[in-house]
């Protein structure tokens, strides 16, 4: 019935994920919630991994990016399917280390690092380490030569590639907060400081274009552009990197009328142009890393909430109001992101009516989503929202003192919480 195989109906008509009923784990964990299928992120991992001992003989690695959903349950998740992390801060690699993941397989990313969270880096011995910019660069060689050791690390380039996405998840281009740009000589220079710094071990180039990219074809260029860059620090410098991080960005479809290209022919085309730059090139094939997140995460969650209000202004629109908010919610709010909403009491019924879902943050902003077709609810009714498995929990906030929701994993064994709800008391455990 739905696009996406984890959900579906039961007999009553209620909304399932993976076969149990959404108003039960309503009941029993309360709203609002995030319920998450273990099953689809398995499968999406599996189909990345795959992919890539297929069309890279093995040689390369799925670094599952952490900020699109992290807490420890995820981390020994991605751990047991033999993926790789991508973490952008202190709190990301704590959750990892805690979560016992090989800080061999540890992809450490932001384009500001701390000291201390690169001393934390160097002290974990995390596997890798993204450059961003000079000054981190000759921060870290400092700290290394500090301790004695050689730090691994990637220079994050940008390839000057528009991705055709919201302005607010272009990477890829000049005017980017990110990486060192290619057009000006930055990043010729960058890799000729690396080469030469004591304390630094430079293992290969990283870029990202966006987020969010349902075409290939900005994969396969970005691919092409690093690949002739390796190709003259090669000529330029005689060092051949062994390394290609192309990042990630994959679209999913948050709603059926989304068309995301499967990972299978992502890879497939990637690879092919991978191995054919390198041939003209005469340039051994590098280690391939990539770094999905959202792709793996995304579509396996589900946000249930519960209707308050139900306000008509005649002629004008229709407010279907919920107990979450932009605050466990904050993507419509960021970038006006569609969603396909459900009554999950009578998820088979037709959808009859255009509604606004409205947050309940005090806030005229606080919206859920406009012009949603949904199902004539009423109050007390509870709603599912499909494709929240990404950038929700990760991006939720206190606002207004909210608490954030819990998680729950539907697993082989039946649900279970890897986040519990917040408390009151959680809210001002930090205040004095």
């Amino acid at each position: 019935m739905f696009f996406l195989d984890h959900l579906d109906t039961n007999r009553q008509g209620h909304l399932t994920i993976d076969g149990v009923d959404t108003l039960a784990l309503a009941e029993e964990y309360g709203t609002p919630l995030y319920v998450m299928s273990e099953a689809a992120i398995r499968e999406n991992c599996r189909r990345y991994r795959d992919s890539m001992e297929r069309f890279y003989g093995g040689r390369g690695m799925v670094a599952y990016a952490s900020k699109a959903f992290c807490c420890k349950a995820i981390c020994r998740l991605v751990m047991e399917e033999g993926l790789g992390l991508d973490v952008v801060s202190a709190g990301e690699l704590y959750t990892a280390r805690a979560a016992d993941f090989p800080m061999e397989r540890v992809v450490f990313h932001g384009n500001n690092k701390t000291p201390d969270e690169l001393v934390m880096a160097l002290e974990y011995g995390v596997g890798r380490i993204v450059v961003d910019n000079l000054t981190e660069l000759r921060l870290l060689d400092t700290l290394a030569a500090a301790r004695g050791t050689a730090a691994p690390v990637m220079l994050r380039v940008k390839p000057g590639i528009d991705a055709h996405t919201h302005s607010f998840i272009r990477t890829g281009q000049i005017d980017s907060k990110f990486g060192f740009a290619l057009e000006t000589g930055e990043a010729l220079s960058a890799v000729q400081e690396a080469l030469k710094a004591p304390h630094l071990r430079l293992l290969g180039l990283h870029c990202h274009i966006g987020s969010q990219i349902f075409d290939i074809e900005p994969f396969c260029h970005a691919a092409k552009v690093m690949l002739e860059f390796m190709g003259l620090i090669c000529r330029e410098t005689g060092a051949a990197l062994p390394e290609l991080n192309l990042g990630g960005g994959f679209g999913i479809p948050y709603i059926q009328e989304n068309d995301p290209v499967p990972y299978c022919r992502y890879m497939e085309k990637v690879s092919g142009v991978v191995k054919e730059t390198c041939g003209k090139l005469g340039f051994p094939t590098p280690f391939i890393l990539i770094e999905p997140g959202r792709s793996i995460v995304g579509t396996a969650g589900i946000t249930l909430y519960r209707v308050g209000a139900v306000k008509t202004i005649p002629g004008v629109r229709t407010y279907v109001s919920v107990d979450g908010s932009m605050a466990d919610d904050p993507r419509y709010a960021l970038y006006q992101a569609d969603y396909t909403f459900t009554s999950a009491l009578r998820a088979e019924e037709p959808k009859t009516q255009v509604v606004t879902v409205a947050g309940r943050c005090c806030e005229s902003g606080d919206l859920l989503g406009e012009n949603v077709l949904l199902q004539e609810v009423e109050p007390g009714e509870l709603i599912g929202v499909f494709c929240t498995g990404a950038y929700h929990y990760s991006m939720a906030s206190n606002y207004n003192r909210i608490p954030r929701p819990p998680v729950v994993l539907v697993g082989e064994d039946g649900p279970r919480v890897i986040v519990r709800r917040e408390t009151l008391e959680d809210l001002i455990r930090c205040d004095l």
